[in-house]
Formats: C-alpha cells, structure tokens, sequence
C-alpha cells in the first residue's frame, strides 16, 4: 500500500525546525558553562591527610623500584623495615593509632565533609540537566503538539516508526518523517558531537550522558575525596613490602667490573 504523502509547509522549517535544534544546541552551550561555575575548587587536605597519602605512595614508590633499585640492600631492608612498622603501630594515620577496644568499621561516606561536597557537585549538575530539559520537552509539547518537520533521506523500517513519530497515530504516514518530540529526542541524544566540536571533548553540554550517573554513584567508588581505609591500606603495604625485599637487585652491584670491562680494562666473560 502506497504511504501516505505530505508536503510541509516551508514555515514549519523556519519557525519549529530551526528553533527547536537552535534551541537544544544554545541551552547545551549555556549548560557547559553553568556546570563550571557551579564547580567549586577542591578543599586543601589537611597536614596529617596527605602525609596520610603520601607514606603509602612512598611504599609503593619503594616496590615498584625494587628489582633495579638505586638503594643498597641494607639501606632497602632498613626503609622497608621502618615503613612496616610504622604501618604497623599507625604512625602515619591522620586520625593517630587505632585504639585497641575500638570496633573495625569502613569510614561512613556521609560523615566526610569531601564526599559530601561531591555528591551535592553532582546533584547540582543533574538538576542543570533536568530542569531545560523538562522546559523544553514542555515547550514543545504545548507549542508543537503534532507537527511533523522533517523527511529523513533514507529508507527505514516499520521498527522506527514508534521512535521517530511520537505523538503522532497515522498508521499509513511514512516510517522517514519525522515528529517534533521525536526530533527533540534525536537532537537530545545527537548533539553530542557537536558539542565536543564546539566545546571540547571534556564538556558538560551532552545531557545523556548524565541521564544515567547518579550523584550517588561516585561515593562507592575509590575516588579522590572518597574516604579509604588507610589502616587496612597499611596492613596490605606490609605484605606487598616484605613481598618485594625478595625481588631486591641493587643497580649498582659490582659497578666497578661493569664499566672497567665496559672501557676494555678487563676481559668481557
């Protein structure tokens, strides 16, 4: 059975057309920028937080070096042997050593004034997404209720035709035109591109990516500003430490032969 065919009037791609993509691509623009200012720079860790941090980077600095290490193999065993038990007793805890009669728990994400900071970060980054959104799917539904704009140039199956003429029954209208709300969605879901053209590939404009990140979603992941356990951290370092003094090999043994036979002063083996 023949589709049906239309003609559109021209006006419809001046005054519903073009303003509705101007409309998604200005407020994505516009959403960018409003993420950034609503961005607030990172708190300073306290002194005993970053030596907190940085006694565990030094042990792994220290292991990652082990099989071409710069440090003799007494110089090694006496570091690696400080830094074990210093992990040990919790020298190095921000919060001091853990008390004997006090119970073992995870940190509560909640009771950390960075995860908090983070998840309100996010939970205003969803509401920039959700109320132009909603304004716009307003928007168009009172306006445009109906409309049909656009004539896709390639042919398409009947499984299509739910996504690109919502708000529309004709069961004989052709499978390539396109509605208003369908074309609202495409341009929801394919401005991304664009966006990074104009923007860079690091933007805030593409409101489907964050369709689906909770602002919750980063307090369960081992983020920075995430509360750690750092005494469970320490206790693993001193396996991984005494691990790693087995793999000791000091660079600078029997340097002397080395670079004598290097020159010719003694015979190669």
């Amino acid at each position: 059975m023949d589709r049906l065919s239309l003609y559109l009037d021209p006006q419809i791609r001046d005054w519903v057309l073009f303003p509705i993509t101007l409309v998604m691509i200005l407020v994505g623009i516009l959403r960018h920028y409003v993420v950034i200012l609503l961005q607030s720079p990172p708190k300073k860790l306290s002194r005993a937080a970053t030596r907190e941090q940085r006694a565990l980077t030094r042990s792994q600095i220290l292991r990652a070096t082990s099989s071409n290490s710069p440090i003799p193999l007494s110089f090694y065993k006496a570091i690696s042997q400080h830094l074990s038990e210093a992990y040990k007793v919790g020298t190095y805890l921000k919060d001091g050593p853990p008390k004997a009669d006090a119970p073992s728990s995870a940190p509560n994400p909640l009771s950390d004034p960075a995860a908090m900071d983070g998840m309100m970060a996010g939970m205003k980054t969803q509401m920039v997404m959700m109320v132009p959104q909603m304004i716009i799917m307003g928007w168009i539904n009172f306006f445009f209720q109906g409309f049909v704009l656009i004539k896709l140039p390639f042919p398409l199956t009947l499984g299509f035709k739910s996504m690109l003429q919502r708000g529309i029954d004709t069961p004989d209208m052709d499978v390539r035109w396109v509605s208003s709300l369908s074309w609202y969605f495409l341009n929801f879901f394919g401005l991304n591109g664009l966006y990074r053209l104009i923007l860079g590939g690091d933007n805030a404009a593409d409101s489907s990516r964050d369709m689906t990140t909770s602002p919750f979603a980063t307090m369960g992941n081992a983020q920075p500003g995430q509360p750690q356990d750092f005494n469970k951290l320490f206790k693993a370092e001193r396996d991984n430490l005494e691990f790693a003094e087995g793999l000791h090999n000091w660079v600078g043994e029997n340097m002397d032969t080395k670079i004598l036979r290097k020159y010719g002063k003694l015979a190669a083996l």
